[in-house]
């Protein structure tokens, strides 16, 4: 067995064959690159894209989409939550849509007409007005979500994208930030007004997501040491128990760090944590080794992870049952067991 396949040997069997099954091509491509290592230009790798780009879930969103770019109705996005702009242009890239697909380029220039603030920052709101959203309505979660997409889709060489990034940085560091908003980001170190100005671990887990998605040759200082401080972060404590600060009242950590699933909006589970923080170069930091023990607990007698939070009835269209064994939260679990070895 191959080194880097190593990992197999600690599931109840290899699931490979049903991720790589050609009856859900989004997820087979992904597969294909992420666990068998074929570059996009793979023409098996081609031909999966290609086909699922015109199947469900992909078809139905791209089917949804305003000519303009927007889903649902103009304006910045937000709402409603998990249909409007900003959600599906999130979705798209989570399922591994074309970056050169028209309707995508269509949705990555409407977000970035609409969602840019005066600070930099990509902010939240659920107008329906086309203006930009104000200075306190930009959130690490958001944010970081929308660099990871836009990033992704070949956007980073934008203006307003490398605005953001300085945006991020910036407050993960405190550096020359002049000003707080206590209803959004309240303060460096992933302060957050929403988490009654304590560090909000779900959003440090989207902030550096999205900062991760910049090629390592081409971060700056100040974004390598946003980095360092939010891996510091989320070493904090045991992610496997996932008690990062909890708003005022709140005795237990939120449930949905411990339901896997997919696709991924603004809270984060255990799984994501681990997935960043080997992304970042850190799989096989020993202090991950409960939440990987976690992780390999929670798989099935076939070696499948179920999606326990699938955004049931809340999508513009379903992409997976709730409940059920989950190709994508399954290829998650196998990305994060090769990379730790």
């Amino acid at each position: 067995m191959a080194k880097r396949d190593t990992w197999l040997e600690l599931l109840n069997a290899d699931p490979r064959p049903w991720l790589l099954d050609e009856s859900t091509p989004a997820v087979r491509a992904a597969a294909l690159v992420r666990l068998e290592r074929r570059p996009v230009s793979d023409p098996d790798v081609v031909a999966a894209r290609d086909h699922a780009m015109r199947v469900d879930p992909i078809k139905s969103i791209l089917k949804a989409q305003d000519p303009a770019g927007w889903w649902v109705k103009p304006g910045p996005g937000y709402a409603p939550k998990y249909s409007g702009t900003v959600w599906n242009f999130m979705f798209l890239e989570q399922l591994g849509a074309d970056p050169a697909h028209e309707q995508v380029r269509a949705a990555a220039e409407y977000v970035l007409r609409a969602t840019p603030t005066a600070v930099g920052g990509l902010g939240c709101s659920g107008s329906h007005i086309e203006r930009p959203p104000p200075p306190s309505a930009v959130l690490h979660c958001l944010n970081g979500n929308l660099l990871r997409t836009l990033i992704r889709f070949g956007y980073y060489d934008d203006p307003r994208v490398k605005a953001a990034v300085e945006w991020e940085a910036r407050a993960i560091t405190g550096e020359g930030m002049e000003r707080w908003y206590k209803s959004r980001t309240s303060g460096p170190g992933f302060q957050c007004g929403v988490n009654d100005g304590r560090p909000c671990a779900w959003g440090a887990v989207k902030a550096m997501r999205g900062l991760a998605a910049i090629p390592p040759r081409r971060r700056t200082a100040l974004v390598k040491k946003a980095i360092a401080v939010g891996v510091d972060f989320l070493f904090s404590t045991d992610p496997s128990v996932a008690d990062y600060p909890m708003p005022e009242g709140d005795t237990q950590p939120s449930k949905l760090w411990f339901k896997m699933g997919f696709p991924s909006g603004y809270s984060a589970d255990v799984l994501q944590v681990l997935e960043v923080l080997t992304e970042l170069g850190h799989g096989r930091d020993t202090r991950l080794e409960p939440a990987l023990s976690w992780l390999l607990s929670q798989q099935d007698e076939h070696g499948r992870w179920r999606n326990r939070h699938a955004y049931s009835r809340k999508t513009t269209v379903a992409i997976e049952k709730q409940g059920e064994p989950s190709k994508w939260v399954t290829l998650r679990a196998c990305e994060v067991l090769a990379a730790a070895g």
